[in-house]
């Protein structure tokens, strides 16, 4: 396999083409095996994936279409001690954000220290009001956190995003995982990988340590809120609550009663103690938010605020998505933690302050533009690899709603193998690593979700946008 561009952190191969310590037992057995072998299994990775159903819509102009997600066969590789150094980074970081959502809906010191500047939540669609001067069970908002990580250097990762309202992706980093087992089992012999199939049973047991205290019992109640079938993630949905032993309800499905949220059960109406929702705020109470929706349960909001049942998330962490919230995370880190941020930003320009939105416009070609709700990977430019006209058009809605983004510089991301037709050739990389949060503590599974660009040079990883995932893995000591 050649090195990518020099510019490029190759997570296999160092700089005169050795393999990395990292990738050391893997490349030991790789090159033991017959040729062909990675295609074979490539080919049985994907009917396995059709035959178990893991797939997810992409949604257009014309009808929804559904898609298997492209899994590539060759691990994403990282070493343990590696592995210590960002898990400090990203328990400092989820620590931060509880704690900033908890000031937000209450006394805003950081808004009164100056450190965030009021207007980021004057008229923020994402701050909801209906949270303000209450806690949630536990004092817990994010309980499930995905946070996006890229990787420019050998101990150097930096946070993309953060996903504190309702992360996804959790099931395909167990099937991938679950996948290479059963293809590669020897070699799970040879390199010693720390285990992610325990997730939902500690995804479970996270949830349970938020019941309401009044209610809580010997074995809380949790139910997956899904908006049906027809959502992109609604596989992960069932997956979850499959996994977790956890029932899967629509909002048909509950119903207001005796101060408790209830369930439909082939016994009656039975009482929930936890919900863990995958319908977005606006849809969660049509009592409380859209009137139209259908859903969410009627008086959802209420019941949660007398103390009768915990939402996970928390509704109104979304405001911690907000992009331009982001580009103050190491003022919030510090603020919090009393520390300086173990995970760096990526530099960003705030379009809405008339010096960065100037520069911007000046440099449109060489930058990343995203909308400060966008996800997805939808709504955003590349500038490099965009033509004049469609900078020309992004130009135009920046000059309108320059509040609306934010830019980066074009990160020279990381690259881990992929195997194509020519055998191994690199790609570029995100990391989701997912965090669970309990009156307990934080738990961060050891990986995540690793999204790649199968096509050569791309930077864009989304699923929905002609990028892969593949099984990342944490080796053991």
């Amino acid at each position: 396999m050649k090195r990518t561009s020099p510019s490029s952190y190759d997570e296999m191969l160092d700089a005169d083409g050795s393999v990395r310590a990292a990738y050391a037992g893997y490349s030991d057995w790789l090159d033991e095996q017959p040729p062909g072998l990675l295609k074979r299994k490539g080919i049985e990775a994907e009917a396995f994936f059709r035959r178990t159903g893991i797939t997810f819509n992409v949604y257009g102009a014309a009808d929804a279409e559904e898609r298997l997600i492209p899994f590539d066969p060759v691990p994403r590789i990282i070493t343990a001690n590696q592995w210590r150094k960002l898990s400090r980074g990203i328990e400092q970081r989820v620590r931060a954000l509880n704690a900033f959502l908890h000031d937000l809906y209450h006394r805003q010191e950081i808004v009164r220290s100056g450190r965030l500047p009021e207007r980021l939540l004057r008229d923020n669609a994402a701050y909801l009001a209906q949270m303000a001067g209450f806690t949630p069970p536990g004092g817990v908002y994010t309980h499930i956190v995905g946070i996006d990580l890229v990787r420019v250097g050998e101990d150097d990762f930096m946070v993309l995003e953060d996903n504190a309202r309702t992360p996804s992706g959790v099931s395909y980093m167990l099937e991938n995982r679950e996948t290479m087992m059963a293809m590669f089992p020897e070699l799970f012999t040879r390199v010693r990988v720390r285990e992610v199939s325990d997730y939902p049973r500690r995804l479970a047991r996270s949830l349970a340590a938020c019941a309401p205290a009044a209610f809580a019992g010997d074995k809380p109640t949790v139910a997956v809120l899904t908006p049906g079938i027809y959502n992109s993630a609604y596989f992960e949905h069932a997956f979850l609550a499959d996994q977790m032993g956890a029932e899967l309800v629509e909002g048909s499905d509950l119903k207001v009663e005796n101060g408790r949220i209830a369930m439909r059960t082939t016994k009656g109406w039975q009482p929930v103690d936890v919900i863990y929702r995958r319908v977005d705020d606006e849809f969660l109470d049509p009592l409380s938010f859209n009137s139209s929706s259908v859903l969410g349960v009627a008086g959802i909001m209420d019941v949660y605020r007398s103390g009768g049942v915990t939402i996970a998330n928390a509704p109104g962490t979304g405001i911690s998505d907000d992009k331009a919230i982001y580009s103050f995370m190491p003022e919030i880190v510090e603020f919090y933690t009393g520390e300086k941020p173990i995970l760096s930003n990526v530099p960003t320009w705030r379009c809405s302050e008339p010096d960065a939105l100037a520069y911007v416009l000046d440099n449109l070609s060489e930058l990343v533009v995203k909308e400060v709700h966008g996800s997805g990977g939808y709504g955003m430019l590349i500038g490099p690899t965009s033509s004049k006209k469609e900078i020309a058009a992004f130009e135009a809605k920046l000059r309108a709603r320059p509040d609306n983004y934010i830019a980066q510089p074009t990160l020279s991301l990381s690259t881990v193998p992929i195997f194509t037709k020519a055998g191994l050739a690199p790609r570029h990389v995100d990391l989701r690593p997912f965090v669970l949060v309990s009156p307990h503590g934080i738990d961060i599974t050891p990986g995540g979700l690793t999204r790649v660009a199968l096509k050569k040079g791309s930077l864009v990883v989304n699923s929905s946008q002609g990028g892969g995932t593949k099984d990342s893995w944490v080796l053991d000591d």
